[in-house]
């Protein structure tokens, strides 16, 4: 073993070898030339541009912090959590898996924020793509439609809650919040919209629950789990009504109320 593993290494360090020494000559001259990472240039208007390299880095360091900004400022966090309770509900243990119900969340949050992603495109991204706009422009012009989707579903309590918190001045309206306040005060109001719908989700399955179990008690079958009676008739009630319709469309709806 120790033999072949020196031929390996003997194999892979010679094509290096070789190659640091053909790159040898050409390296003086790479050093001189340089690239440049980070270049700020004054524009006509007083305001600075970075240069591609940097503005490169910064959007690759954003791409790192998606899968939370995802989580956090979209409509992912109710419709996942809704989706949770009902297979819970539904007792159905791991059916529908957690992957899948994470990708029908996905999903139905990108048909959610389709109107605020349009917007976001037609103000912000398509004209920094055409040149038309600096890249410190473009960022405002795509925040604004993602703040206003924010505040339409931010309660003023929650909002208050986290001002008297962080000891904020008086806010006189709506452009004024600044994110840091308006992160959370999303975050916590979807939390418990999100809580209110699975609520009233499980109401009915509790009902069946609990008919189920006093059913069981009054025949003197104690030993006997209400759950296995129960799952059936919970499934054929939640396909009865097209549930998943239901749940969908009600899911969907709750944003744009």
């Amino acid at each position: 073993m120790m033999r072949v593993s020196r031929y390996a290494a003997i194999r892979f360090a010679v094509p290096l070898a070789a190659l640091l020494l053909a790159l040898l000559p050409a390296m003086p001259a790479l050093a001189q030339q340089g690239v440049d990472l980070l270049t700020v240039a004054d524009a006509e208007d007083g305001a600075q541009t970075y240069s591609v390299s940097l503005q490169v880095l910064a959007f690759m360091t954003a791409l790192s912090l998606l899968p939370a900004l995802l989580i956090t400022m979209t409509s992912f966090t109710r419709i996942l959590i809704v989706l949770a309770i009902l297979r819970q509900g539904l007792g159905t243990q791991q059916t529908p898996s957690n992957q899948l119900l994470v990708g029908i969340a996905l999903f139905l949050s990108f048909f959610v924020m389709a109107p605020v992603g349009e917007r976001v495109y037609a103000d912000a991204v398509q004209p920094y793509l055409e040149a038309s706009m600096p890249a410190s422009e473009a960022l405002v012009s795509a925040a604004d439609p993602v703040r206003e989707f924010m505040q339409a579903q931010t309660r003023e309590s929650d909002l208050a809650l986290f001002a008297g918190l962080a000891g904020a001045a008086p806010i006189e309206s709506a452009d004024d919040v600044p994110f840091s306040l308006l992160l959370p005060a999303f975050v916590t109001s979807e939390l418990k919209t999100a809580f209110q719908i699975g609520f009233l989700l499980l109401i009915p399955f509790l009902v069946i629950d609990l008919v189920v179990a006093s059913v069981l008690m009054s025949m003197g079958m104690v030993m006997l789990s209400p759950l296995i009676i129960s799952l059936p008739f919970k499934i054929m009630l939640f396909v009865l009504v097209d549930g998943w319709s239901l749940v969908m469309t009600t899911l969907a709806g709750s944003f744009y109320v």
